[in-house]
Protein backbone atom coordinates (compact mmCIF):
# COMPACT_ATOMS: atom_id res chain seq x y z
CA UNK A 1 0.00 0.00 0.00
CA UNK A 2 2.49 2.38 1.14
CA UNK A 3 4.32 1.96 -2.52
CA UNK A 4 1.76 2.16 -4.52
CA UNK A 5 0.84 5.83 -2.62
CA UNK A 6 4.60 7.20 -3.36
CA UNK A 7 4.14 6.19 -6.87
CA UNK A 8 0.78 7.98 -6.90
CA UNK A 9 2.64 11.13 -5.24
CA UNK A 10 5.64 10.90 -7.83
CA UNK A 11 2.89 11.04 -10.51
CA UNK A 12 0.94 13.53 -8.86
CA UNK A 13 4.00 15.57 -8.37
CA UNK A 14 5.01 15.16 -11.99
CA UNK A 15 1.43 16.39 -13.57
CA UNK A 16 1.21 19.27 -10.88
CA UNK A 17 5.15 20.56 -11.80
CA UNK A 18 4.31 20.31 -15.79
CA UNK A 19 0.89 21.67 -15.38
CA UNK A 20 2.46 24.95 -13.52
CA UNK A 21 5.41 25.07 -15.57
CA UNK A 22 3.13 25.33 -19.23
CA UNK A 23 1.07 28.26 -17.72
CA UNK A 24 1.45 31.26 -18.97
CA UNK A 25 2.60 34.05 -16.52
CA UNK A 26 -0.17 36.50 -15.67
CA UNK A 27 2.60 39.50 -14.23
CA UNK A 28 -0.58 42.08 -14.06
CA UNK A 29 0.55 43.19 -10.32
CA UNK A 30 -1.61 43.74 -7.40
CA UNK A 31 -4.29 45.71 -9.39
CA UNK A 32 -5.02 43.03 -11.89
CA UNK A 33 -5.47 40.43 -8.76
CA UNK A 34 -7.74 42.61 -6.64
CA UNK A 35 -10.38 43.12 -10.20
CA UNK A 36 -9.76 39.89 -11.89
CA UNK A 37 -9.19 37.50 -9.41
CA UNK A 38 -12.31 36.53 -8.69
CA UNK A 39 -12.96 36.26 -12.25
CA UNK A 40 -10.58 33.52 -12.63
CA UNK A 41 -11.44 31.92 -9.17
CA UNK A 42 -15.11 31.57 -10.09
CA UNK A 43 -14.22 29.76 -13.73
CA UNK A 44 -14.82 33.38 -16.10
CA UNK A 45 -12.07 31.22 -17.91
CA UNK A 46 -13.05 28.00 -18.10
CA UNK A 47 -13.02 27.24 -21.72
CA UNK A 48 -9.77 26.51 -23.83
CA UNK A 49 -5.66 25.61 -22.96
CA UNK A 50 -5.57 28.08 -20.21
CA UNK A 51 -8.62 26.58 -18.56
CA UNK A 52 -8.05 23.06 -19.12
CA UNK A 53 -4.25 23.79 -16.85
CA UNK A 54 -6.11 25.29 -14.72
CA UNK A 55 -8.27 22.79 -13.92
CA UNK A 56 -5.43 20.18 -13.87
CA UNK A 57 -3.10 21.86 -11.74
CA UNK A 58 -6.18 22.29 -9.16
CA UNK A 59 -6.74 18.44 -9.28
CA UNK A 60 -3.10 17.59 -9.02
CA UNK A 61 -2.72 19.98 -6.05
CA UNK A 62 -5.72 18.18 -4.60
CA UNK A 63 -4.56 14.92 -5.05
CA UNK A 64 -1.03 15.51 -3.85
CA UNK A 65 -2.05 16.84 -0.51
CA UNK A 66 -4.28 13.91 -0.29
CA UNK A 67 -2.31 11.60 -0.94
CA UNK A 68 0.75 13.10 1.01
CA UNK A 69 -1.39 12.88 4.43
CA UNK A 70 -2.16 9.51 3.96
CA UNK A 71 1.30 8.11 3.50
CA UNK A 72 1.97 10.18 6.58
CA UNK A 73 -1.46 8.03 8.11
CA UNK A 74 -0.29 5.13 7.35
CA UNK A 75 3.47 5.65 8.70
Amino acid sequence: MRIVLMVLQLITSLVLIGSILLQSGKSAGLSGSISGGAEQLWGKQSRGYEGMLSKVTAIGAALFIIVAILLVAIQ
